[in-house]
């Protein structure tokens, strides 16, 4: 198996296009020899726990919401080209991601770890929830079979924030400047949400080495 470990965060959504990108090559190669981890990237690292109203977020960001509307106006085109319907308009609050790194953390250890990622992006960008709130987190860990007490034991006692946190600051470290971040066999990092072609391109490179191989 090949490691892929993606750096990622719920509220980019270039790491949503990049995933399905992703996602359809994976569909079309069902025997590629990839072995996925995701990995801790906030975007916002001095967001408050409790997010902030979307407008001032986008104000501060962008400098107002003619100047986010374009940004976001090629991200929705994007997003439209790979099949996904984003309604980025409706967002109402930007949250902190902290806790849901967290809860990626765990599906990990429960062998659900993309099923957490897809739901997460899914809350956020198509169904408008607040995925900094931990009554959604619970939710969604519950859809994906967690234990759903655990997990509120969990949160309530901070676990794992220490954790989070050094990981993330250990991807700035080693260069990481954006997401979404691939990194191929732990050598050869790919940035961006690239197109599904070359999700297969790899796929068949990495066969065609392992079939050489004595």
């Amino acid at each position: 198996m090949t490691k892929l470990d993606i750096l990622s965060d719920p509220i980019c959504p270039w790491c949503y296009i990049g995933k399905r990108n992703l996602d359809r090559a994976l569909e079309a190669r069902t025997n590629h020899r990839f072995e996925i981890e995701w990995h801790p990237f906030q975007l916002n690292l001095d967001m408050p726990r409790e997010g902030m109203d979307r407008q001032a977020y986008l104000d501060a960001k962008f400098g107002g919401r003619d100047n986010a509307k374009q940004v976001y106006d090629r991200i929705a085109e994007a997003a439209r080209a790979t099949g996904l319907d984003l309604d980025l308009g409706g967002i109402a609050r930007t949250p902190s991601t902290l806790d849901a790194h967290r809860l990626i953390h765990w599906a990990g250890l429960e062998g659900r770890q993309t099923a957490a990622v897809s739901r997460l992006f899914k809350a956020y960008f198509e169904d408008l929830q607040d995925i900094g709130d931990q009554g959604v987190l619970l939710d969604i860990a519950q859809d994906i079979g967690l234990d759903r007490a655990m997990t509120e034991r969990l949160f309530e006692a901070d676990a794992d924030l220490d954790d989070i946190r050094a990981r993330d600051a250990h991807a700035r470290e080693r260069g990481v400047t954006g997401v979404p971040t691939f990194i191929i066999a732990q050598q050869h990092a790919v940035p961006g949400a690239q197109p599904t072609e070359l999700w297969l391109n790899v796929i068949d490179e990495l066969a065609a080495q392992a079939d050489q191989s004595p």
